[in-house]
């Protein structure tokens, strides 16, 4: 790891460091306060969505700690992944960083070790089961001895509550480094935590003292779609099709076999797919991210294993096979998008059958009742999301107590749905529920209900003498799609529930009121993805082999553009890194906008700091004047 003994007499303000390290003139938010803060010595909280710029809230204090003598900062990061992409990136930039964990060897292990011990680093990564060990501890013990140990930051905090959508048990131990260094501020950063996750997170980590700082939970360049689910392979590659051809994007399945079955199935159709997921070998997935973070265009088909910790910032979708289990964890999900602030949609199929499966995953649960009640409440508040008729957005953000207007940018306000009422087809479904359970003595499943309800005289309608039933054939009108439709949404609202190994369904007490005709029930009509949405017919497609730049550029600045990106590409191979850890495309773009012709100029594009000046600042000067148009 890089070492400079000439940055310890470099300036202390986090301003000059974000400006001579990472070429960005001003922070963002409340970037510039958190930093601050922590930089001064202070505990703090931050809730910060992802691609909102956590990272340098305690990377520019950790880099004006180091310098002003307070040693290390120790990151606590859950995913090798992460370590990895974090180190590559600060070592671009010149900052002695090093990570801890299982890919190292031996020799390697200990040169970081000495390193460490001898003040040499700026910041240190490693996950908590390695910081929570006797050996690792007594390192620590040492350097707060001396002095040397300048700052604890917590990443994915809320991988430390039960209530959590990421709970990860070795992070409860955590609480023994404030135990044991009470004087080291500490920052701990979580990207989504509602009232009870943040509650946790304060009292497992003692943070009852620290700053809270509370971002925009708003991610207004992420466009959100969710459709009825008809044949969702298909519709998911129409969906690719048109608007995300040769994009790079994540698609999340609930199962390791149709993560396997959909990766094979997109790469017949001609896309660019990958699998991942906790049953793979390691070697397999590490290969199959290793691709994902450095070639273009590539779709990784996973579980929610994947993407946390994954720093790529040209996302440009994030679809969904499957339910998720709550909106924290949809929210994380589809944050990997767009990280750049450019342009990235999240799409969502589901179904029925969704919500059946995640009702009886919580059900057939080993948690306690408390913890499943809770659970069935996050996982109703993500189907009210789903079966919305109003903003997306404002819903999103209204879970996590932030008041928004419609943003224009979902599926609801730019295409608003058709709605029906649906008073009288609810009654007929809840009194179906009804007269079959008391007919029988006990549940039945949707496609049972709607059979009676169609009027078919199936062997099972037939030998349960459910036809006989007086809502035997009320519902021939609605087709079963439809019925389906309504079934889903009553579930939604909570008029129905699914119960047992069966699935079976019943009512709730506030079937009461609708069957009474005490309340006016209106749903959304049945339909697919909206017609003519296709961003490539509007002028401002991502797809296509060739992107195009993420500022507005005439054919000569294309052409350098292209040049740069081409340049960028062998630097990557040459260094090993992903190409986005050598300058993002938004600041290429920006270069090839502003054609700068000296170093003093160059200087002034955002995301050029003091070391990529030097290191490639006569390489692009080079480039751009070989391609001067």
């Amino acid at each position: 790891m890089p070492t400079s003994r000439a940055a310890d007499t470099h300036s202390t303000d986090p301003l000059d460091i974000l400006q001579q390290v990472f070429g960005y003139t001003a922070f963002r938010g409340q970037q510039g306060a958190i930093v601050q803060q922590v930089t001064q010595g202070g505990d703090a909280l931050v809730l910060m969505p992802t691609g909102g710029g956590k990272s340098l809230c305690y990377q520019v204090p950790a880099i004006a700690r180091h310098r002003a003598g307070h040693g290390v900062t120790l990151v606590v990061s859950p995913l090798i992944a992460l370590m990895q992409d974090q180190v590559g990136a600060l070592d671009e930039l010149g900052v002695s960083a090093a990570f801890l964990n299982s890919t190292l060897d031996g020799d390697e292990a200990r040169r970081i070790e000495r390193d460490l011990l001898a003040g040499r680093l700026v910041l240190l990564y490693a996950a908590p089961e390695r910081i929570l060990t006797p050996r690792f501890l007594a390192m620590l013990d040492s350097l707060h001895e001396r002095g040397l140990l300048g700052l604890l930051a917590i990443d994915e905090a809320h991988c430390v509550s039960q209530w959590g959508h990421d709970f990860r048990e070795e992070y409860l131990g955590l609480s023994e480094l404030h135990e044991r260094y009470p004087t080291v501020p500490r920052i701990a950063l979580t990207a989504t935590a509602d009232d009870h996750t943040r509650a946790d997170i304060i009292e497992r980590l003692a943070l009852a003292e620290a700053q809270l700082f509370i971002a925009s939970f708003d991610r207004p360049n992420i466009r959100y779609t969710i459709v009825e689910k008809a044949d969702a392979k298909k519709q998911l590659l129409r969906f690719l099709a048109d608007e995300h051809e040769g994009d790079a994007g994540v698609v999340y399945c609930q199962s390791r076999k149709k993560v396997e079955d959909t990766a094979a199935w997109l790469k017949s159709e001609g896309i660019s797919a990958l699998p991942y997921h906790a049953g793979m070998e390691s070697e397999a997935r590490r290969v199959n991210q290793d691709r994902f973070l450095r070639e273009e265009g590539i779709v990784m088909v996973a579980t929610v294993a994947f993407g946390m910790g994954i720093d790529k910032p040209d996302v440009r979708f994030v679809a969904h096979l499957d339910l998720p289990k709550n909106i924290e964890g949809y929210y994380q999900e589809t944050g990997r998008a767009g990280r750049d602030g450019l342009p990235a949609d999240a799409w969502m199929a589901y179904g029925l059958a969704d919500v059946v499966n995640q009702r009886r995953m919580i059900d057939d649960g080993e948690a306690g009742e408390d913890f499943k009640r809770l659970q069935r409440a996050k996982l109703d508040a993500l189907l009210a999301l789903a079966e919305a008729h109003d903003c997306r957005r404002v819903r999103l953000l209204a879970y996590f107590g932030e008041h928004s207007e419609p943003c224009g940018n979902c599926d609801n306000c730019l295409h608003p749905p058709e709605t029906w009422d649906a008073t009288e087809a609810a009654r007929k479904l809840l009194s179906c529920i009804y007269r079959c359970h008391q007919a029988s003595g006990f549940g039945f499943g949707a496609g049972h209900l709607i059979d009676v309800l169609r009027g078919k005289r199936t062997d099972k309608v037939v030998q349960r003498h459910h036809d006989t039933l007086s809502t035997f054939g009320i519902g021939a009108d609605i087709a079963e799609t439809q019925w389906r439709s309504v079934l889903r949404q009553l579930i939604a609202l909570g008029h129905v529930q699914s119960e047992g190994e069966y699935n079976t369904l019943s009512l709730t007490d506030s079937a009461r009121a609708v069957l009474k005709g005490e309340i006016t029930v209106t749903l959304r009509v049945p339909s697919e993805a909206p017609k003519g949405r296709s961003r490539r017919s509007s002028g401002s497609s991502r797809g296509g082999a060739e992107k195009p730049p993420p500022l507005p550029l005439d054919e000569a600045g294309l052409q350098r553009f292209a040049a740069l990106k081409a340049w960028r590409a062998e630097i990557a191979r040459a260094h090993k890194l992903p190409p986005y850890v050598v300058f993002h495309d938004a600041t290429l773009a920006e270069m090839a906008r502003e054609a700068p012709d000296s170093l003093d100029a160059l200087a002034g594009v955002s995301g050029v700091g003091a070391k990529k000046l030097e290191a490639y600042g006569s390489e692009i000067l080079r480039v751009l004047a070989v391609n001067a148009g």
